[in-house]
C-alpha cells in the first residue's frame, strides 16, 4: 500500500505511536537511572561496613558524618580508622575500576557491533595484564640499579599500552570490509589471551618471590592493595575515560547501522574507531594496572542495560558506569566476608557471575551470531 493509498489519520497514528514509544523509553530510562544510583549508595555504605571487622550501616553513617562534619576525633577510633583508611580507598577504587570496565565493555561493543565484545574475554585485559607484568618483573629488575623502586605510575601507562596493542590487534584480525565476524573476534580473543598467558609463565619462571605474589595478584584480580596513592594515579585515567564516552555516543548510535551508512551521515568513522580504542585502552589499561585482570563485568552491565533501555549510547555509556561501579564494590564486599577473615580474590566472583550468562548469551544463536 502506498502513503497516498493510507486511510486518512494513519500517519497521525503512526506519529502518536512513535512519540508514544520514545516517551515510555525516556521514561523507563530515568527509573533505572534512579534505581541505579540508590543500588549504589546502599552497596557503598554496605561495602564500607562489610569485612572481618564488621561495622553496622548506622556506625558508618555516623563516622562519615563526623569526617564530613571536620571531626578530627573520627580517626581515633577503630571504625572511624578502618573505614578511612582502608575501605574508603577500596571503596573509590572499586567504584573508578568497574564503572572503567562495563563502559569499555559498552564501547567495544558499540565499536564492534556484537554483544559479545568484552575486554576479559577478548584478550584485551590480558594484553594489559602482560604488559603490566612485564613492567613488574622486568622494568623491577633493570630499574633498580639506576633509578631503584619504579613508581606506581608506570603500571598504568604499560597497563594502557598493552590494552591498546590488544584492541588494535584484535580489530585488525576480526574486521574486514567494515564488518566484524564475532566468531573471528573470539578466536582471535582466545589466541591473543593464550599468549599473554605464555608469556606471563615465563615471567612468572623469571620472577623472584615477590615478583611471582605480585604476578599472582593480577591474574587473579583482586582491591587488595588499594590506598590513597592508587586511586590518585588512576582516578585522572578513568575520569578522562567517562568525560570521552559522551562525545561517542552519537557515532557509536550511528555505527549500529553500519560504518557505510554512518559514513553517508557525515560522521568521521575512523576517527570514532580511533577514539572508541583509545578510551577503551585507557579504562581497561588503568583497571589492569589497579586491580589486575577482573572478567565480565564489561559483558554482563552492558548487555542487561541494553535489554531493558534500548542501544542509545547516550543513556547506555552512562548507565553502564553507575551499575559497573555497583556491581564491583556488591562482588567486593562478599570476597571480603565469603570466607572471612582471608579474602576471595575479586576476579573469582565476576567470573561466577559472568560465565553463567556468557553461556546464556551463546545459546541465544540466532541473535547473537550475525557474522
Amino acid at each position: 500500500m502506498t502513503s497516498d493509498a493510507l486511510p486518512a489519520g494513519a500517519h497521525l497514528h503512526h506519529s502518536d505511536g512513535a512519540a508514544t514509544f520514545f516517551a515510555q523509553r525516556r521514561r523507563r530510562v530515568r527509573i533505572v537511572a534512579v534505581v541505579s544510583i540508590g543500588l549504589l549508595i546502599a552497596l557503598a555504605v554496605v561495602s564500607l561496613g562489610a569485612g572481618a571487622i564488621s561495622i553496622p550501616p548506622r556506625r558508618v553513617l555516623d563516622v562519615l558524618i563526623a569526617y564530613m562534619s571536620g571531626d578530627a576525633g573520627v580517626w581515633s577510633t577503630r571504625d572511624g580508622l578502618v573505614i578511612m583508611s582502608i575501605r574508603l580507598p577500596r571503596l573509590f577504587l572499586g567504584m573508578m575500576i568497574g564503572a572503567a570496565l562495563a563502559v569499555a565493555g559498552a564501547l567495544m561493543q558499540g565499536l564492534f557491533r556484537n554483544p559479545l565484545a568484552d575486554p576479559g574475554l577478548v584478550g584485551v585485559s590480558s594484553g594489559a595484564a602482560l604488559a603490566a607484568g612485564a613492567t613488574i618483573v622486568l622494568g623491577d629488575r633493570y630499574a633498580a640499579a639506576t633509578i631503584g623502586k619504579l613508581p606506581f605510575l608506570i603500571l598504568p601507562l604499560g597497563a594502557f599500552f598493552g590494552a591498546l596493542i590488544a584492541t588494535l590487534v584484535l580489530y585488525l584480525i576480526a574486521t574486514r570490509e567494515g564488518r566484524t565476524s564475532i566468531a573471528t573476534m573470539l578466536l582471535a580473543g582466545v589466541a591473543l589471551a593464550a599468549l599473554a598467558g605464555a608469556c606471563m609463565g615465563m615471567l612468572s619462571f623469571m620472577s623472584d618471590d615477590r615478583q611471582l605474589r605480585d604476578l599472582t595478584f593480577w591474574t587473579l584480580g583482586s582491591l587488595g592493595g588499594a590506598s590513597w596513592t592508587k586511586v590518585a594515579t588512576i582516578a585522572p585515567l578513568v575520569l578522562a575515560m567517562l568525560a570521552a564516552t559522551p562525545l561517542l555516543a552519537r557515532g557509536l548510535n550511528a555505527l549500529l547501522l553500519g560504518e557505510a551508512e554512518a559514513f553517508h551521515l557525515g560522521l568521521p568513522v575512523q576517527r570514532i574507531k580511533a577514539a572508541a580504542i583509545l578510551v577503551t585502552a585507557v579504562g581497561v589499561g588503568a583497571a589492569v594496572a589497579a586491580a589486575g585482570v577482573i572478567g565480565f563485568v564489561g559483558i554482563v552491565i552492558p548487555h542487561i542495560l541494553r535489554l531493558i533501555i534500548g542501544p542509545d549510547h547516550r543513556a547506555l555509556l552512562p548507565l553502564s558506569a553507575i551499575l559497573g561501579a555497583a556491581l564491583l564494590i556488591g562482588a567486593d564486599s562478599l570476597a571480603r566476608t565469603i570466607v572471612a577473615p582471608a579474602e576471595l580474590p575479586i576476579g573469582i566472583l565476576t567470573a561466577a557471575i559472568g560465565a553463567p550468562f556468557f553461556m546464556w548469551l551463546l545459546l541465544r544463536r540466532d541473535r547473537v551470531f550475525e557474522a
